[in-house]
């Protein structure tokens, strides 16, 4: 028999006040599936991932995560949020961070506990960050803040894994480094992924399946299947080439029109460029 999906969408919309930021989703994403979630700015890549963890409620249709309702602090899910900085005289270590993932439901840091500094000491070694782990948050750079981002999200052992822009302000040294580790663990663990990113490029080779979502519509499947120039077009409303250049996916509109937005290339899905 086939294992239930992992994450399953029935019929789901989302909308805030009189817009639907998608509508009808339906789609079944089964255990150990890496899945690229791209789309422009906008189009409400994070509120998915938001109603995956309970904090927003569809509108309409049904959602159910590892075969239950999502709820806020499910112990299946681990949570990459996106980027954003620390203040550099915060007095908080990178260990404290990842102790979160354990007890950051309640108040302060919690108690001393020898299982739980183990769980913590465990998942720094897996993402190779004890060396800094005793330093202040804010003093490490984007590439080492981000790699106790994943040992936060990996250390309570969940099944799913959600990953908000993991690889955005990182250089490409640290954009492999990153990709590497979240490709361990679903290796090791045979885990999802369900990872938002502005380029499939950089997990190209992993990607099992891709949602798009724009302007309130969506496609899903194989990158080969959704990654065409008659699909693209076809949710753009505007013709969209989709061309491939030595293993890379470029995504080329005609206008900002088409609701590609050419101006600040890092926000736009795939990888896309101008006529």
């Amino acid at each position: 028999m086939q294992a239930p999906p992992a994450v399953r969408f029935e019929r789901v919309t989302l909308s805030y006040g009189a817009r639907a930021i998608w509508s009808d989703l339906s789609l079944d994403i089964r255990p150990g599936t890496f899945v690229a979630i791209l789309g422009p700015n906008g189009s409400g890549k994070t509120s998915l991932l938001r109603a995956i963890l309970g904090l927003v409620a569809p509108s309409g249709g049904r959602i159910e995560v590892l075969g239950r309702a999502p709820q806020r602090g499910d112990p299946g899910i681990g949570y990459v949020p996106q980027h954003s900085s620390f203040d550099p005289d915060l007095p908080f270590r990178g260990r404290d961070l990842v102790r979160l993932g354990i007890d950051g439901h309640r108040w302060g840091i919690g108690l001393p506990d020898a299982t739980a500094r183990a769980r913590v000491d465990r998942v720094l070694v897996s993402v190779d960050a004890e060396g800094y782990a005793d330093a202040p948050i804010g003093r490490l750079s984007g590439g080492e803040q981000q790699r106790l981002r994943i040992a936060q999200a990996l250390v309570g052992d969940p099944q799913v894994l959600l990953c908000d822009e993991p690889l955005a302000n990182l250089d490409l040294r640290y954009q492999q480094t990153i990709t590497a580790l979240i490709a361990a663990w679903r290796e090791r663990t045979g885990g999802t992924v369900l990872f938002v990113t502005h380029d499939v490029n950089p997990v190209l080779g992993l990607v099992d399946q891709v949602l798009f979502v724009v302007s309130g519509r969506w496609a899903a499947g194989t990158p080969d299947e959704v990654l065409t120039s008659e699909r693209m077009s076809e949710l753009y409303r505007s013709h969209v080439d989709v061309v491939r250049v030595h293993g890379r996916i470029v995504v080329v509109g005609e206008s900002t029109e088409s609701g590609f937005n050419v101006e600040e290339p890092h926000h736009v899905p795939v990888a896309v460029e101008p006529h």
